[in-house]
């Protein structure tokens, strides 16, 4: 029983140690980055259960901001090979294992 309790003790302690952004790949200017970063972790904040909401957010708001033909992908555990224009790149992890690759293509 000592156990259970030390484990529901740690857990708390573990999710506060990675709940900050950890940029994987980047070669946006700083500016961008981390405009992009900031609306990264609170799209991934708001909707924490949903990913396809936060990807639609962060969508909406770089086609606005920065024009139009971003995309986004979130989620755990998975693989990409794509083609960005230089400079608006954005691979990063959030909350651990959450990550977010942020691209714009035209």
């Amino acid at each position: 029983m000592a156990e259970t309790t030390e484990s529901k003790k740690e857990e708390p302690d573990y999710k506060r140690l990675h709940s900050f952004p950890l940029i994987r790949h980047t070669d946006m200017p700083e500016e961008m980055r981390v405009e992009a970063m900031e609306l990264c972790v609170t799209a991934c904040e708001k909707f924490a259960t949903n990913n396809e909401s936060a990807a639609k957010m962060i969508k909406e708001s770089m086609d606005k901001k920065f024009g139009s033909s971003w995309h986004v992908v979130i989620g755990e555990g998975f693989g990409f090979e794509i083609t960005h224009e230089v400079k608006n790149l954005l691979y990063m992890f959030f909350g651990g294992s959450l990550a977010v690759c942020v691209w714009k293509c035209s």
